[in-house]
């Protein structure tokens, strides 16, 4: 079945960077658009940033200049560069395609 394991997410400190990872499987990885969300405390989710089968991205105003998405088509794998955090972005981070990981926490924090 569909599965998507996201890891990486840690607590960081204002203007720190992060590279959060996504394991997909169960479905031809390398053929579908693939999408970061995140939901912030008591928030609801956000769409941050996807990536189509040619690696073409796009990303929420919120992050832009901040984070790069990225694709590895060979090892099923999404990833989320994200530098320069701020407490903006602590939130759970989901990888999605047809359905939505369990997230990883990445908490901004001094």
């Amino acid at each position: 079945q569909v599965q998507l394991v996201e890891s990486g997410g840690t607590l960081v400190q204002p203007g720190g960077s992060l590279r959060l990872s996504c394991v997909a499987s169960g479905f031809t990885f390398s053929n579908q658009i693939m999408t970061w969300v995140r939901r912030a405390p008591g928030q609801g989710l956000e769409w941050v940033s996807s990536i189509d089968s040619g690696g073409s991205a796009r990303y929420a105003d919120s992050v832009k200049g901040r984070f790069s998405v990225s694709r590895d088509n060979a090892e099923n794998t999404l990833y989320l560069q994200m530098n320069n955090l701020n407490s903006a972005d602590t939130a759970v981070y989901h990888c999605a395609t047809s359905i939505r990981g369990q997230g990883t926490q990445v908490t901004v924090s001094a």
